[in-house]
């Protein structure tokens, strides 16, 4: 049992060491001149093959979470099996959730090309569907980062729950979680994402990765057991 558990989080921690690495690949080098001036419509038809690869990337990246639902519901079910089943049913809607938004990066990439082929007057024709297309990226991106900030929320609740990591940092992840749903929430009330709320997850995500690589999930204490499921 305790060999299953140490496994089983060794696997998520890679997962999550596989998913901060692309994320950072994702957003700051292949996608990069999405939003770098002077707009994607310029920029992203010259970069069409590296956004594309971003847009692969980042499909698999969310898809991992699917694979940290499947791995960790053996060993939240028996005790959690409300956070175990929660963690699934969010990994899906992720996944789902994947699928539009890196769509959408892909149809910024067509119109962008079909940006370059055209005309003058073309062109402003263009102009005017930029947001059109932009907001159908970026809608599904906040509703999607909302998403993965609730499915941390529920990991960290559940680790919390199990004691399987120290309670520290599985407070420390519910805490940061809320705050990544916090920021990413801000444009749905007219306001900047907040983007410093975003830096206790990573550092959060990081920390708890290195702990599983080292360690994985470790037995619940006996004194914990038999305080009922949640």
């Amino acid at each position: 049992m305790v060999d299953a558990l140490s496994r089983a989080g060794r696997v998520i921690g890679v997962l999550i060491v596989i998913q901060m690495i692309g994320g950072f690949l994702v957003n700051f080098v292949l996608e990069a001149p999405l939003f770098g001036a002077p707009g994607f419509l310029p920029n992203a038809a010259p970069h069409s093959h590296a956004i594309a690869l971003g847009a692969l990337v980042g499909l698999l990246i969310e898809a991992l979470w699917v694979g940290i639902a499947v791995t960790a519901f053996p060993v939240f079910y028996e005790r959690a099996p409300a956070r175990a089943l929660w963690l699934l049913a969010l990994a899906a809607v992720i996944l789902a959730l994947a699928v539009v938004e890196n769509a959408s990066v892909m149809s910024m990439v067509t119109v962008s090309e079909a940006y370059a082929k055209a005309s003058a007057a073309e062109r402003a024709q263009l102009e005017t569907v930029r947001v059109v297309v932009s907001s159908a990226r970026n809608w599904v991106h906040y509703m999607a980062r909302m998403t993965d900030g609730f499915a941390i929320f529920v990991f960290y609740a559940a680790v919390y729950r199990l004691r399987v990591i120290p309670r520290i940092l599985g407070g420390f992840g519910i805490v940061a979680a809320l705050l990544q749903v916090i920021a990413v929430a801000m444009p749905f009330f007219h306001r900047d994402v907040v983007f410093p709320m975003l830096a206790p997850l990573g550092l959060c995500q990081l920390i708890v990765a290195v702990w599983l690589l080292v360690k994985g999930f470790r037995a619940e204490p006996r004194s914990a057991i038999g305080l009922g499921n949640a």
